[in-house]
């Protein structure tokens, strides 16, 4: 126990962290998570409320940017900023007649884009995004091992990719250069596709359990909150080779304050990761969108962590 407590010392003080208290409800529940580096603004959505949020990056000036179902915004997942856009992604929670939305709002009016849903019958989860330079759109769905995207001339969420050995994908990320996506696997771990050949190049791994994953100066940061055995989970470096095409290390770089804390996604912005420390998404009923306990809730925390490069 002793040498389990040392190490974990070691690493949170190897990458010191800050934790920023925040002024929300205590029902949000929040998933998807996203920046603004102009107006330094950190945005969260809602599982329970189907909301967005945002407050200051120090948790000042807590305020809602999109009420609750508006624009028909369902239960709050993936979300990233491109430019002066966000997108964010909603689910309905239910297996029964459920639908899948994604949503770009102008980042300082709130005001609404663009909105594409998805309602082909079956059930379909569509939990994180990735956005490359030139706004191509990625989306893994959690529920299969489809890939989406949105094709420019229809207008329309069609599957881009689609393989087995992806399925159950839950963060994904892609590379600067635009070559690269990084699907964050249940069933195969960190693969890597080759947009334009369609193809998967590295082999199945063990790094698996990821929810979030994000691309930054060739390496693959990603929450890990979702092994059996708690003292695996925690936030990870993969290092990639030089042409970021193939894994070659991986490093916790710390541990979550309590080990049944449940980080979900993350947003990366000067030098620092940005997450909710605990989601309290174990206290959150997804099957009738109720809070189990609700006297248990605790306002939430915003962890600030410098990460190595």
């Amino acid at each position: 126990m002793r040498i389990v407590f040392l190490l974990a010392l070691f690493i949170s003080c190897a990458n010191p962290e800050k934790s920023i208290e925040l002024h929300f409800e205590k029902d949000l529940i929040p998933e998807g998570i996203a920046i603004d580096p102009v107006s330094k603004k950190v945005y969260l959505n809602s599982l329970k409320s189907a909301k967005i949020v945002r407050c200051n990056l120090d948790g000042n000036r807590a305020e809602e940017f999109l009420s609750s179902h508006e624009f028909g915004y369902l239960s709050g997942f993936g979300m990233t900023i491109k430019g002066d856009t966000l997108y964010a992604l909603g689910n309905g929670l239910s297996k029964e007649n459920n639908s899948s939305i994604l949503l770009l709002l102008d980042i300082t009016s709130g005001e609404l884009i663009k909105s594409y849903t998805l309602n082909n019958g079956s059930f379909v989860f569509l939990n994180d995004i990735a956005v490359n330079s030139k706004g191509a759109v990625y989306i893994t769905d959690s529920e299969s091992g489809d890939i989406y995207t949105i094709n420019p001339a229809t207008g329309q969420l069609e599957v881009f990719f689609s393989h087995y050995e992806v399925k159950h994908s839950n963060g994904i990320s892609i590379s600067d250069d635009g070559k690269y996506l990084y699907l964050a696997s249940y069933t195969s771990g960190i693969r890597i596709l080759d947009i334009t050949r369609k193809k998967l190049i590295n082999q199945p791994n063990t790094f698996k359990g990821i929810d979030g994953m994000i691309y930054h100066g060739n390496n693959l940061f990603a929450i890990v909150n979702g092994r059996r055995d708690l003292t695996l989970n925690g936030v990870f470096q993969f290092g990639l080779n030089e042409n970021s095409s193939e894994i070659i290390s991986d490093t916790k770089i710390t541990v979550f304050e309590h080990a049944s804390d449940i980080p979900t996604t993350f947003a990366i912005y000067d030098g620092h990761m940005y997450f909710v420390a605990d989601s309290q998404l174990n206290n959150f009923n997804q099957e009738n969108n109720t809070i189990i306990h609700p006297d248990q809730l605790e306002n939430y925390r915003l962890t600030r962590l410098k990460i190595p490069l």
